[in-house]
């Protein structure tokens, strides 16, 4: 591991958010709307003297070496465990590595989480694993799909829960604020030593790490489930009493998690934070805006303000600090709210700014103890459901399957009642739709087929069109569920899903979408046709290698064209760099892929682009697996300039682009984007 040079800066921590992670170097505003003088996030750390260094590099080769010998081991138990163990190694050698220790009481608390990893690995060495049976402060790792890195999470285990019995227990998400030196070493050291301010009785509390500071979003908010599964599979958790909570930068992942999953949680508690993007912007960062038209779109997939509607199922306490900036995101959600005739329960404190008020603490906190105990098994009757993009596409028992248009609002109106053998559903831009109840949660009579009825909105309609369908009765076990598609003039019932391309959940784009799930960059290793377009493809590769670690906390995996395994191609969604000359796999594949790309000429869309100085960026279904991806030339496509300010952190790009590269990229852009759009729903 070789010795690094660091400068010093200050080391500052926050504790007035009351257990959450708030460390910020400096504060956003308007001195961070300048996208030529971009500051580092996370910042340069400091010197580590020669000693320091030493004692630490010594002790993570001797743990590694424990986990080594871990990893050779044949039975069941260990590596389920050995995340545990590893996320100690990882978090030290990622902040050492890159000088991510802030302050002489990081090094002192390197060292300790240093001592608690080896602990880890001797026991396990042993056969035993206590921190597995162990209550209060506990830290946990587990392996992330996405790119098969270690990550870590922190949760408060009640005194009271016995390892040996049946009754299950109550869990609260909790989600830090911004925290720019808040890397994996001191997130450990603050899990391993600091209560939230929280403590309902009977309740775990998870805190995600989040893949550092993104707000929760994209690998963030795949960090949250990941984690919350973890736990789930280790500890009797309540899967019907899961509350999401959050201050700061957590109470605006807390608002963007509520409405995606409204079904997931009993509760949701956002406090400060943002709740969108533009006005927040303009009102917090005070910047001023000039966005693109599929920036704009894009908006609305993280935009709570866009997605209100969802929350008709999930109760939700806000809280704001009166003379708190942040509580613009509360306002602007009672105003997005009252557009669905829905009133936000808004807690203020009094005179206070961006902190939790004690009373207002104690409110809250009852709200959410009488709500955990009120919670309903029963499927809900009634149903309001929007969403721009089928990512996110399921309500209960209602899952939208097609939509008219991505990105624009599609709604879901949906009623049972049982007493008449009905479903009431309205539709606008929805296109296909299956409801689903399992064994032992259909509401209907066993001796009566169910009527649907059915009325439809669409843009390329003039009028509405109502229709009802009688379908099956339910089973014996009480089970019930049908697929609908919308077939042109009329709804059908679907009994396979028709072949050829189609957007669909998790395969609907945009580019910043392959990053959420399992993804293999794939490095060519021949010659581009194109000087320019292999030095532009080769630094774009490097750059998202780079950012992918610094930002997302993880290590892209990363292969030659030359050596991808039908296993890659199989499980994971292909990052393509290069052109059809230089990368191997993108050669195979070009004739499949919906652009004509060759030495002399790059066609795409019936438009002609010279390819000595244009390359394109796009998302595709693999032809040679279309459950999956490929993404040409891209990884996420935010840049630096939005690390400043996590409202800023959505998608820059749609599902195509051309790039001119005379222009060179940027803390913004990867070049000139000369032309962008969207595939339509059928991947045209």
């Amino acid at each position: 591991m070789q010795k690094l040079q660091y400068r010093s800066l200050l080391f500052a921590i926050t504790l007035s958010l009351l257990g959450s992670l708030t460390s910020s170097v400096r504060a956003d505003g308007p001195q961070d709307n300048i996208p030529g003088e971009v500051r580092a996030v996370p910042p340069v750390g400091i010197s580590l003297s020669k000693q320091d260094h030493q004692e630490l590099t010594t002790g993570i080769d001797q743990l590694d070496g424990m986990i080594e010998q871990l990893r050779k081991r044949k039975d069941a138990r260990t590596p389920a465990l050995l995340p545990d163990v590893e996320i100690f190694a990882r978090a030290l050698r990622q902040n050492i590595e890159h000088s991510e220790l802030y302050s002489d009481n990081e090094v002192k608390a390197a060292k300790s989480v240093l001592a608690e990893g080896k602990r880890r690995a001797e026991a396990l060495l042993e056969g035993d694993a206590p921190w597995t049976t162990q209550t209060g402060l506990v830290v946990r790792g587990y392996r992330s799909r996405i790119d098969n890195t270690v990550q870590p999470y922190g949760l408060e285990i009640p005194h009271n829960y016995s390892f040996g019995h049946n009754d299950k227990f109550r869990l609260d998400l909790w989600f830090h604020g911004r925290g720019e030196k808040t890397l994996e070493t001191s997130f450990i050291n603050q899990r391993m030593n600091r209560r939230g301010q929280y403590q309902p009785a009977n309740t775990f509390i998870l805190h995600p790490y989040g893949r550092y500071s993104n707000a929760f979003k994209f690998a963030g908010e795949v960090d949250v489930l990941e984690a919350l599964e973890h736990a789930k599979q280790n500890y009797r958790i309540d899967e019907h009493r899961i509350a999401v909570r959050g201050f700061s930068m957590g109470g605006a992942g807390c608002w963007q998690m509520a409405v995606h999953y409204p079904d997931l949680f009993f509760a949701a508690n956002p406090g400060a934070g943002f709740a969108e993007t533009p006005e927040f912007l303009k009102s917090f960062q005070q910047e001023t805006l000039n966005p693109t038209w599929y920036e704009q779109k894009l908006w609305r997939m993280y935009d709570c303000t866009d997605n209100a509607l969802n929350l008709y199922q999930l109760p939700v306490v806000a809280y704001s600090g009166e003379l708190d900036i942040q509580k613009q995101a509360a306002d602007i959600m009672e105003q997005a709210l009252a557009k669905e005739n829905m009133r936000l329960t808004h807690i203020i404190g009094p005179e206070t700014k961006h902190a939790i008020h004690p009373e207002s603490n104690k409110i809250i906190t009852a709200k959410l103890d009488i709500l955990a105990e009120h919670v309903s098994l029963d499927p809900p009757q009634q149903l309001r459901f929007i969403t721009h993009t089928l990512k996110y596409n399921k309500l209960h028992w209602l899952t939208v399957t097609g939509l008219e248009q991505h990105w624009e609002p599609s709604r879901v109106y949906a009623e049972l009642v049982p007493e008449n053998k009905r479903i009431l559903v309205s539709v606008q831009g929805v296109t296909g739709l299956e409801l689903n109840f399992p064994a032992g949660t259909c509401p209907f009579p066993l001796d009566q087929k169910i009527e649907i009825h059915l009325t439809t909105k669409y843009q390329s309609r003039p009028s509405l069109h109502k229709q009802i369908l009688e379908l099956d009765r339910p089973g014996t076990d009480r089970s019930w569920s049908c697929s609908l598609r919308w077939a042109g003039r009329q709804w059908v019932q679907q009994s396979v899903e028709p072949t050829g391309l189609k957007k669909k959940h998790n395969l609907q784009g945009p580019v910043d979408d392959a990053f959420m799930e399992s993804f293999t960059v794939v490095s060519p290793t021949g010659t581009s046709w194109q000087d320019q377009v292999g030095d532009w493809a080769s630094s774009e590769q490097e750059h998202f290698v780079q950012e992918w670690r610094r930002h997302f906390r993880g290590d892209a995996v990363v292969v030659d064209d030359t050596k991808l395994t039908d296993d890659k191609i199989a499980n994971s969604n292909l990052i393509l760099f290069g052109d059809p000359s230089s990368n191997q796999y993108l050669a195979k594949i070009i004739d499949r892929l919906p652009l004509e790309w060759t030495e002399e000429k790059l066609l795409f869309k019936g438009k002609s682009y010279d390819p000595a100085i244009h390359a394109p960026i796009l998302i595709f279904p693999n032809p040679e697996n279309p459950s999956r991806y490929i993404v040409l030339n891209s990884g996420f496509t935010y840049r630096e300039y939005a690390y400043l300010n996590n409202a800023r952190q959505v998608p820059k790009l749609p599902d195509w682009s051309i790039i001119n590269l005379n222009t060179k990229p940027n803390a913004l852009w990867p070049g000139q984007v000369v032309e962008a759009g969207f595939f339509d729903e059928y991947w045209r």
